[in-house]
């Protein structure tokens, strides 16, 4: 059987307990009866068949048909004890045989027992009062049916009732957190395969980066080096300016190589602000291409930490996909912050590039999906010659983290 909850085990002990309480209370009524009335082997029979139904509450059946026969068993075992062998309060047995019962069944099948039980207990009680001579209870004619139903359908059938609302509740609540459970568990588990995919892409799209910049790097840097040789002796001159290509490449390739180890960051700011990052980037871009971007910070608050990254890696990519191949002489960076939108656009008068054949770059498609996990909208606007504008739009309501 599955774990119980700690509440849960906590009932399913206080039902035991309560079963036990009711069969040792049985069990010292027909001790005192039998001594009373002098009869031992009375004592013995009631006591063998209290025996049994005490034993038959540690069986816990699996299958459907082992449960029909073990309530079965149940029921005509208490009917035996009463009908044949006369043993005093009947109805505490089939009280037990609802505590069983409720622990086993399900649904429908919980009720259809516990009412057979109630119909059992006032068959019981019924018979001890009308038909049997030998019922130590004496009661004066004319009160035995107010007593039978008083007893029966307001004491006995209250307090099954009430043990069968109690064990169906606490039992539907016990499936309510198993659910739960194995919600939270399904849901831990899609998390960490999002989780898991986003780091492979992120890897994936660094590993292509410098797969296609230090790569092409150092097949250049190995091509220039062996012209150098060549001319080292023959055209000094030529040899010298081709030394100083290669170590300006050598210079270029690592900022590269640090800006991908920079990626590898999980909070590439650092603590520090948004608009101090950015600002760094600029003086980075500036270094390398001698440009200088206007920065148009509109921001009016501060904003969560998923919202900063994603707008920092979608500024970054932009500048380094303008650094490499756009060749501009003027760029814009542009954030401004509505009541409900946050809209950034970076602008270049470079190359340009016809989208319908670089559409899906690896550049292009990290900042696509950064500003799809947000619940935003990535735009491109682009053509040969023409420059790029990339327009980013992230709302500030109903987001999601990366």
């Amino acid at each position: 059987m599955d774990p119980l909850p700690k509440s849960q085990s906590s009932l399913v002990r206080l039902l035991m307990i309560l079963e036990w309480v009711l069969l040792s209370i049985v069990a010292s009524a027909q001790v005192l009866l039998a001594l009373r009335q002098a009869m031992p082997m009375l004592l013995i029979i009631n006591g063998l068949g209290l025996g049994i139904f005490a034993v038959l509450g540690r069986v816990k059946p699996r299958r459907k048909l082992s449960k029909q026969i073990y309530t079965l068993v149940e029921f005509l075992l208490i009917f035996c004890l009463v009908f044949l062998s006369n043993i005093p309060l009947p109805k505490l047995l089939f009280v037990v045989l609802v505590i069983r019962n409720c622990l086993l069944w399900e649904g429908y099948q919980r009720a259809r027992v516990t009412g057979i039980a109630c119909l059992g207990a006032f068959i019981t009680l019924t018979y001890n009062l009308f038909f049997n001579q030998n019922s130590p209870i004496s009661i004066p004619p004319d009160k035995v049916a107010i007593i039978i139903w008083v007893d029966a359908l307001l004491g006995i059938g209250l307090v099954i009732l009430f043990l069968h609302l109690l064990v169906d509740a606490a039992l539907k609540e016990r499936q309510g957190q198993k659910k739960l459970a194995v919600a939270n568990t399904r849901l831990r588990q899609y998390a960490l395969r999002v989780e898991e995919l986003a780091t492979v892409q992120e890897r994936n799209r660094i590993a292509r980066d410098l797969h296609d910049s230090l790569g092409h790097s150092l097949t250049v840097f190995g091509i220039h080096l062996e012209g150098a040789l060549r001319l080292l002796q023959s055209n000094p001159t030529k040899a010298t300016e081709l030394l100083m290509e290669i170590k300006q490449l050598n210079t270029n390739t690592l900022k590269e190589v640090r800006e991908s180890i920079t990626a590898l960051r999980s909070d590439p700011l650092q603590e520090s602000t948004l608009a101090d990052a950015i600002a760094d980037l600029i003086t980075e871009f500036q270094k390398a291409t001698g440009v200088v971007p206007t920065f148009d910070n509109q921001l009016r608050s501060a904003l969560s930490n998923d919202l900063n990254i994603v707008i920092y890696r979608i500024v970054q990519e932009s500048l380094t996909n303008i650094c490499k191949y756009a060749a501009a002489t003027a760029v814009t960076i542009t954030i401004i912050q509505s009541a409900t939108n946050l809209e950034i656009t970076i602008t270049d008068n470079g190359k340009g590039f016809d989208l319908t054949q670089n559409a899906t770059g690896f550049g292009l498609q990290g900042m696509q999906e950064r500003a799809l996990a947000l619940m935003g909208q990535l735009d491109i606007i682009t053509a040969p010659n023409q420059g790029c504008r990339v327009m980013v739009t992230l709302p500030l309501t109903e987001r999601i983290g990366i």
